[in-house]
Formats: structure tokens, C-alpha cells, sequence
């Protein structure tokens, strides 16, 4: 995994990609009770590449991004005209009616960026909608897939192995199944504490995107920040890729593990924790988490397998993030 392309980054690919006069986002595409065949039809972007992005249309980076079989991803946050959206300390901020949250996927194909899809969260009137969209190979348009699709793709990852994989893109349920909250779609990656790297918060308050910058007490560490705590590190590597399922009101809730950045409680985190429907999903390990113990571990039984009954989190990878193993294997075997 790496870190994802700066502001700066995005706009220089912006430059290469064919400008077109553009209308501005179409608001009332976001808002209407269709689902638009295509990508541009929102607006979102001023090129046919998506690279450029329109007015309002603000590109943003996480500390700690979602593994996603070592994808670069792309993300920007729109907030209409005359609306902010409201901090909430560390937590998600809060979007009004008429937002998107738009991320792109890809990877660097013959020494160039391609992307593979772009997923967009739509708050509209009632609730949010996630739609995933698939980009044609000339790279000229994305067009709804609420099917999903396979799509065939090999790339060099950051320990320069090179991948061949069978890269899936989510139907429109998947995407409420881990965007899911109270039975409710809501954005994951967006929270005050994932958000402070590069001064962002005090951009989206100068720009008006939000009302004002959050107080920010418990940051999580920005991916490869060697330098933070080891339990910062680990902790905040499952609040984002695990705790979206594994929290209170989450899907996973039935599980009694819950792994977001502020739980305290050590059986609830895993420590020692036995699961509450033993399997194959268990390996024959006794506890999620076997203090210094990791190859006892049920978390990382079920992190490093590729069995679909067994492998977490149960979408959005194809293969193992031997990155986030590692870290999380150091972090247990440094438990008393």
C-alpha cells in the first residue's frame, strides 16, 4: 500500500488529460431518483480522464487508507454551493444533503496511471446511495455496473512483486454491506482523526467545505509512519479496514469483536476473546487475539487466508496484504 496521490499530484495528471469547457456539477443529477448510466454525467470532472476536478470538487487523502489488493486510489469530496459540511471532533464528518464522495481505483499500467473504476457515495434526500461505475479502456468514460465486473490486471506492488489478478469491482450490495450502519449506508473513510496529514482540515475550512477545523484529539498515524507507537499503528490499521463491519452497529456487531480507533476494552478488541460461533473460520485457534502469540491468533489466521469462507475482511481483496499482516503480527507478538 502506498500513500495516495497529494492534491498537487492529481492536478499535474490533470494537465495531461484533455481539458473540456466544463457546465460545473450537475446538482440535480446527484439529487434526482435515477441512476445515471454514466460517470460524466455528473459533472464531477472537467476532462473525459477524470483527473481534473470541478469547482467545488476537492481532492483529499487518508492517514491510513483501506487495503484494496495494493490499488491506488483517488478520492475528492464535493459539497454543494452555500452548504458545509459539520465537524464532528475526531469522528465522521457530516455531510449535507447534496454531497458525493467520489473515489477512484487504479493502477500504473506501462508507466502510467489507469484507472479501473470510480465508486460515488450520493447523499440525497433520502439517505446515502453508493454506485460503482467502470472506466472503458481508452479511458474516456466509466458507465454504471450495479452488477459489478471482474477485470483482469497485473502491476507491480510496492515490495516490486509482480501481481496478476482477477481485480473485483463491488455490486451495489456489496457496497452496502461494508458502507452499512444501523441498516444504513454511510461513508467510512472521512472521519476528523484520518483526515490530518497535510493540513486538509484547515484546507477544507478555508475553501468552506466545512464549518470549522475539529479539535483532534487521537489522530490515527499516517501508513508507514514508523516513528508512531506500535498499538497507534496497529489500532488504527483495523479501525479502517476492519471496523467499518466490526463495530457496535455494524454487520459484524453479532460478533462481539468490535475494532474501532477509540474501544478500549480489551476483550472487545479481541485480547483473549473467543469467538462466539467457532468454525473453520477459527483455524482451531482458541482467541481472536493470543496475546504474544500471533501465529495462535485468529486474526491472523483469517487475515492471511484466500479461502472465501474464511479470508477477512470478506470483500475488497483478492490477495493478502503482507504489509498489514506484518504489522499486525508485530504488534501481537509485543502483547504481554
Amino acid at each position: 500500500m502506498r500513500l495516495l496521490a497529494s492534491a498537487c499530484a492529481v492536478l499535474a495528471l490533470a494537465l495531461t488529460a484533455g481539458a473540456r469547457e466544463p457546465e460545473g456539477v450537475a446538482d440535480g443529477v446527484i439529487m434526482a431518483d435515477g441512476l445515471p448510466r454514466l460517470l460524466s454525467d455528473y459533472g464531477f470532472f472537467k476532462d473525459a480522464a477524470g483527473w481534473q476536478p470541478n469547482e467545488r470538487v476537492v481532492p483529499y487523502q487518508l492517514n491510513m487508507p483501506l487495503f484494496s489488493d495494493y490499488a491506488e486510489k483517488y478520492r475528492f469530496i464535493y459539497v454543494p454551493e452555500g452548504q458545509q459540511a459539520k465537524a464532528n471532533g475526531d469522528g465522521l464528518l457530516e455531510f449535507p444533503v447534496g454531497s458525493a464522495l467520489i473515489k477512484s481505483f487504479g493502477y500504473e499500467l506501462d508507466g502510467k496511471p489507469m484507472l479501473l473504476e470510480t465508486r460515488v457515495l450520493l447523499h440525497r434526500a433520502d439517505g446515502w446511495l453508493a454506485l460503482p461505475y467502470v472506466w472503458n479502456e481508452a479511458q474516456t468514460e466509466a458507465r454504471l455496473k450495479v452488477a459489478g465486473a471482474r477485470i483482469p490486471v497485473t502491476f507491480t506492488d510496492p515490495s516490486g512483486r509482480e501481481r496478476s489478478i482477477s481485480y473485483a469491482v463491488p455490486n451495489k450490495n456489496q457496497c452496502k454491506e461494508c458502507h452499512g450502519l444501523s441498516d444504513a449506508v454511510t461513508p467510512i473513510g472521512p472521519k476528523a482523526r484520518n483526515l490530518t496529514h497535510g493540513g486538509q482540515l484547515a484546507q477544507f475550512a478555508r475553501l468552506g467545505l466545512v464549518d470549522r477545523v475539529p479539535a483532534v484529539d487521537y489522530r490515527v498515524p499516517v501508513w508507514g509512519e514508523s516513528s508512531a507507537p506500535l498499538n497507534d499503528r496497529a489500532r488504527g490499521y483495523l479501525d479502517v479496514n476492519c471496523a467499518h463491519c466490526h463495530n457496535v452497529n455494524g454487520s459484524a456487531s453479532n460478533s462481539g469483536l468490535f475494532l474501532t480507533y477509540e474501544e478500549d476494552t480489551p476483550v472487545r478488541i479481541g485480547i483473549h476473546k473467543r469467538p462466539v460461533a467457532a468454525g473453520r473460520g477459527s483455524g482451531s485457534h482458541d482467541f481472536d487475539i493470543a496475546p504474544g502469540d500471533p501465529d495462535g491468533s485468529i486474526m491472523i489466521y483469517r487475515l492471511n487466508s484466500l479461502d472465501p469462507g474464511i479470508s477477512m475482511p470478506e470483500v475488497g481483496r483478492s490477495i493478502v496484504h503482507d504489509e498489514g499482516v506484518a504489522l499486525l503480527r508485530e504488534w501481537i507478538a509485543e502483547m504481554e
